[in-house]
């Protein structure tokens, strides 16, 4: 077990984590660091990992580089470039346990909603309908993606064969000589198709829309490189050196912005990936090639699958599903398919806390307070729901994430340490701060890509409430610099006088 130092100045306040994924987790960690011991994490799965649970598809594999899709502070000797779920899970699992998180974690619970007391300035925790705890502080680490969308196409209750969505894998279907039809052409389903079309008799694609695609160029390390990276130093080397070739990258939103030296490069690379992995077959390469620009809709990362394209038994359809029948699929055509399983890689519910409902002062939603619009100040906070916390939250989205989740994890941590120095009762974000901190990052956002209209980057207003338009520093900076006087502590109630830490009230007891 990892030692943690502790800062404690004081009787440790409730904290409650929900979900067990890198935010949840890497909250934690942070915390405990910070001393804090009374932690309860949540998670309605019977494990740790969040979505990397759940998503247990053939072929599942991260698109980012394994040494960046890892805490900075627990290096990992990973076995590949790009880590695969199993692999990915088991170092979750295995930080959970590096720092003894394991026994403040309850797995199989489901939360429904917290709801801020006024008078004890602290949240009721409600799972099957009932209050199950209550705590000074709610960190959500349910993510963005976690909530699985399928479309409620005409006639799918009919379908007589099998049917799941991807991130519900059906482990108990046997797909060996099966015909099956995969609903989507997104990341998840770039990779189904290549790990499925040497099992099934036939893999077909269904894709409304092509996404760019650019290579991954994954690979299994060397020995040589795996005894290399057993170096925390040189790990960090490696880490730093991909983070900061991202960040050049996305530097002041150029890699999202149409017409920028780095969008146009961009757009051709994955232009002549396309065409050289397709060369002699035309239709095929108009039917893949996208007509938004790079960085319209998610760019997929893939070095299989062109190559499975061209493989006898997969069929691209270039047209959204219309219907369902009994025994297959029609196609926005008008085209029959016949198919015994049928796979939705449809996404996720692109709403923040879609599981979750959040009632802050005075009673208010937070999803009525969005209204449709989610925004947060630095993704993290929302004006009126005081020591709530959002990791993963709106305008997060992009870049690297565990790196961001890292940054989040700490801003968590100062900020509930300040507020616990200061004698405060809550801590808020200002109306004012979040709402000028709002404006500038649409006006970053302005002229992207982001703005297609096909994409799940945008709220029911129009407006970008997913994405970070720059890189990993300058998001930094803002979680450093962006406290006081952004944020308001005080001792009681809402109504209650502000607190400083150059001022600090009576201490009144903690709970």
């Amino acid at each position: 077990m990892m030692t943690l130092r502790s800062r404690n100045r004081g009787p440790d306040p409730t904290i409650a984590i929900i979900g067990v994924g890198f935010a949840g987790i890497g909250a934690a960690v942070k915390l405990r660091r910070a001393g804090y011991r009374r932690i309860t994490l949540f998670d309605r799965a019977t494990g740790p990992g969040g979505t990397w649970w759940h998503n247990t598809y053939v072929g599942a594999e991260v698109d980012t580089p394994s040494v960046l899709y890892s805490f900075s502070w627990m290096p990992w000797n990973w076995s590949r470039t790009h880590v695969r779920q199993a692999e990915l899970q088991q170092y979750l699992s295995a930080v959970v346990d590096a720092y003894d998180l394991r026994k403040d974690c309850r797995f199989g619970v489901d939360i429904q909603s917290v709801i801020w007391d006024e008078d004890a300035c602290e949240y009721s925790i409600i799972s099957g309908g009932e209050e199950i705890m209550r705590a000074r502080y709610v960190v959500s680490g349910v993510g963005l993606l976690s909530d699985p969308n399928i479309p409620n196409l005409p006639g799918l209750s009919s379908f007589e064969g099998t049917m799941f969505h991807s991130a519900q894998w059906n482990h108990d279907v046997d797909l060996t000589g099966k015909r099956v039809a995969i609903v989507g052409s997104g990341s998840t389903a770039t990779q189904l198709v290549p790990a499925l079309k040497g099992v099934a008799k036939q893999v077909t694609m269904f894709s409304r829309e092509p996404n760019w695609i650019v290579p991954k160029r994954a690979r299994d390390y060397t020995p040589r490189e795996r005894l290399a990276l057993e170096s925390p130093v040189a790990q960090r080397i490696v880490r730093l050196k991909t983070l900061f070739q991202r960040d050049r990258a996305q530097f002041g939103a150029a890699l999202w912005r149409p017409g920028s030296r780095q969008n146009r490069a961009a757009e051709a690379g994955a232009r002549q990936y396309l065409e050289s992995s397709l060369e002699g077959h035309p239709d095929l390469i108009e039917a893949v090639t996208p007509r938004h620009p790079y960085g319209g809709k998610r760019p997929v990362i893939s070095d299989t699958y062109f190559q499975a394209l061209l493989s006898d038994n997969v069929k691209l359809v270039s047209r959204a599903v219309a219907e369902v029948t009994e025994n297959g699929v029609i196609d926005a055509a008008g085209d029959h398919h016949e198919v015994d399983v049928l796979i939705m890689s449809t996404g996720f519910k692109a709403e923040f806390l879609s599981t979750l409902e959040v009632i802050g002062s005075e009673g208010k939603s937070l999803h009525d307070y969005w209204d449709g619009d989610d925004r947060a100040f630095l993704g993290l906070m929302v004006p009126e729901f005081p020591n709530f916390f959002i990791m993963y939250g709106p305008n997060t989205n992009g870049g690297t994430i565990v790196s961001n989740l890292e940054l989040q994890a700490s801003f968590v941590s100062s900020t509930i340490r300040h507020a616990e120095r200061c004698r405060a009762k809550f801590v808020e974000v200002r109306g004012w701060a979040a709402d000028i901190y709002d404006v500038v990052v649409q006006r970053m956002l302005a002229g992207t890509a982001f703005q297609y209209e096909h994409n799940y980057y945008r709220s029911d207003s129009g407006r970008i409430a997913t994405q970070w338009p720059d890189g990993v520093i300058s998001y930094g900076v803002l979680t450093k610099v962006l406290r006081s006087p952004f944020l308001r502590y005080a001792t009681g109630t809402r109504r209650s006088p502000v607190v400083t830490a150059t001022q600090p009230a009576p201490r009144e007891g903690d709970h």
